[in-house]
C-alpha cells in the first residue's frame, strides 16, 4: 500500500510539473552588438504574457533569470512588462515569466510635481536627476526654457523629494527672513544649509539653463533660427517606478512661420541604470516638414565638445555654475536612433548672447521633422564626482549608447 501511495504522489507531482511548465514563458534576449549590454531594459507586451500563460485578471507574475532568481520588473502605463537584462557581446540570455508572488522591489526611477516650487516637474533614478519648468515659472516671466539637471552621487536612493523639502521648508525660510534683518551672516549660513544649490553629500543643482535649450531640449528651426519652447502647460505622470518614470508634457502653442497653433507634446521616460532619458516629441497642426534641433547649451566658447552626426551623438563638458571648479564638471549629451543630418557647434553673436543670459551657444544635432510623425532621441548627463570621471569616458558611454539605440536588443518568446 505504501508503494502505491508513493507512485500516486509521484504521478501527481509529474502532473503538477507539467502544468507549471505550461504556465512558464521563456524570453530569449539577443544582443547583436560586440558590446556587453548590462541592465538594459527590455519590453514584453503584457497582452502576450496573459495569452501565453492563460492568466486570470487577478494573477500575479514573476520574472526569473537563468539561475531562477527573481528579477525586478514593472508593468508600464502602455501595458508592457519591462525588466533589466544583461547579455554578453554577440550573445543571448534567457529569462522566464511565470505566475507567482513577486518580491518587493526598491523604487529606483521616480518623480513628482512640485506646485509649491513654481510647478517644477522633477524626476530621478539611481544615477541622475532632472527637471522641467512649469507654468508658474513662466507666469513670473522667468526665462527657463530647457531641461535642468541635478547631480547625484554616494547613493542610489531617491533624493529629490528630500532636497525639495529642505529647500522649501517654510519654518526655515521664515527664520531666514527674520535673520536677514538682524544677523545676515546667520541668515546666509541657514540658507546654505537648506539649499539644493549646495552639495550636502548626495548631489546638487549646479547647472545653469536660462533662456536656452539647456540639457538636451529639442526645438523646431526656421532656417538658422531656433523656435524656443517655453515652460510646459500641462503635465501627466504616467509611470512612477520602480524601474521607469514616464511623464507627458504639453506646451503652449508656438508661432511657427506665422502659424500660432502649433502644439508640442513630449513623452519623457527615464529607466533605472541609465544616464539618459528617452524623449518622444510630436507637433500637432504643423503644416510642412521642418528642421528640428536638439541642443546642449555652451557656457564657454571654447568648451570641450563632440558633434558626431555619423555616429549619432553630441556631448559637452559643462563647467557648472561654480567656475572655480569646486563643483566639478558636468557631462551632458544626446544620442539619436535615426540618422542625424548635421551636428555642429553654433556660437551666439553678442546680441543673442545677451538675450540668452550670457550663454555662448549650443551644440546642435539637426534632423527633419515631418508633420504627423514622432521625433525620438535620448538626452542626459553625468557628474565627474560620481562614476564617470573624464570627457573620454563620457564620449565612450555616449558612443556606445548611440550604437545600442540604433541596434536594440531583440526579444523572442
Amino acid at each position: 500500500m505504501k508503494k502505491i501511495l508513493i507512485l500516486v504522489a509521484a504521478v501527481l507531482m509529474g502532473v503538477a510539473s507539467c502544468a507549471d511548465s505550461k504556465q512558464a514563458m521563456t524570453v530569449t534576449v539577443t544582443n547583436p552588438l560586440a558590446l556587453e549590454r548590462t541592465g538594459e531594459m527590455v519590453e514584453v507586451p503584457m497582452s502576450d504574457v496573459v495569452a501565453k500563460l492563460k492568466l486570470a485578471d487577478t494573477a500575479q507574475i514573476v520574472v526569473l533569470d537563468a539561475d531562477g532568481q527573481q528579477v525586478p520588473y514593472q508593468v508600464t502605463y502602455d501595458e508592457k512588462v519591462i525588466f533589466p537584462a544583461t547579455v554578453k557581446a554577440n550573445g543571448t540570455a534567457t529569462y522566464t515569466i511565470q505566475p507567482g508572488a513577486p518580491e518587493a522591489f526598491n523604487v529606483i526611477a521616480c518623480g513628482k510635481y512640485y506646485p509649491e516650487r513654481l510647478d517644477d516637474l522633477a524626476w530621478e533614478n539611481d544615477l541622475v536627476g532632472f527637471r522641467a519648468y512649469g507654468p508658474a515659472l513662466q507666469a513670473r516671466n522667468e526665462r527657463g526654457f530647457g531641461y535642468d539637471l541635478f547631480t547625484k552621487y554616494n547613493t542610489t536612493e531617491p533624493i529629490l523629494e528630500a532636497l525639495y523639502a529642505e529647500e522649501l521648508n517654510p519654518e526655515k525660510r521664515a527664520k531666514i527672513a527674520e535673520l536677514k534683518k538682524t544677523d545676515p551672516k546667520a541668515a546666509a549660513e541657514l540658507q546654505r544649509a537648506i539649499s539644493y544649490h549646495v552639495d550636502h553629500g548626495y548631489g546638487m543643482d549646479c547647472y545653469a539653463v536660462g533662456p536656452t535649450l539647456g540639457c538636451g531640449t529639442s526645438a523646431l528651426m526656421e532656417g538658422d533660427t531656433i523656435v524656443y519652447p517655453y515652460c510646459y502647460r500641462t503635465q501627466e505622470i504616467l509611470d512612477n517606478g520602480p524601474l521607469r518614470f514616464t511623464v507627458k508634457l504639453e506646451f503652449n502653442p508656438l508661432v511657427v512661420r506665422g502659424d500660432s497653433g502649433v502644439v508640442e507634446t513630449r513623452v519623457i521616460s527615464l529607466d533605472a541604470g541609465s544616464y539618459l532619458n528617452k524623449a518622444v516629441i510630436s507637433y500637432t497642426n504643423l503644416k510642412e516638414t521642418m528642421p528640428v534641433a536638439t541642443g546642449l547649451v555652451l557656457r564657454e566658447p571654447d568648451g570641450v565638445t563632440m558633434a558626431d552626426a555619423a555616429n549619432g551623438y553630441i556631448t559637452y563638458v559643462d563647467p557648472t555654475t561654480d567656475r572655480s571648479g569646486g563643483n566639478g564638471k558636468i557631462f551632458v549629451g544626446a544620442a539619436f536612433p535615426a540618422q542625424v543630418k548635421d551636428a555642429k557647434v553654433v556660437l551666439f553673436q553678442e546680441k543673442e548672447k545677451k538675450e540668452r543670459g550670457g550663454a555662448d551657444g549650443h551644440v546642435l544635432a539637426v534632423s527633419d521633422y515631418e508633420p504627423g510623425s514622432e521625433y525620438t532621441y535620448y538626452w542626459g548627463s553625468a557628474w565627474d564626482k560620481a562614476a564617470i570621471k573624464t570627457a573620454e569616458a563620457w564620449n565612450e558611454y555616449m558612443s556606445q549608447y548611440a550604437q545600442k539605440v540604433r541596434t536594440p536588443l531583440t526579444v523572442a518568446y
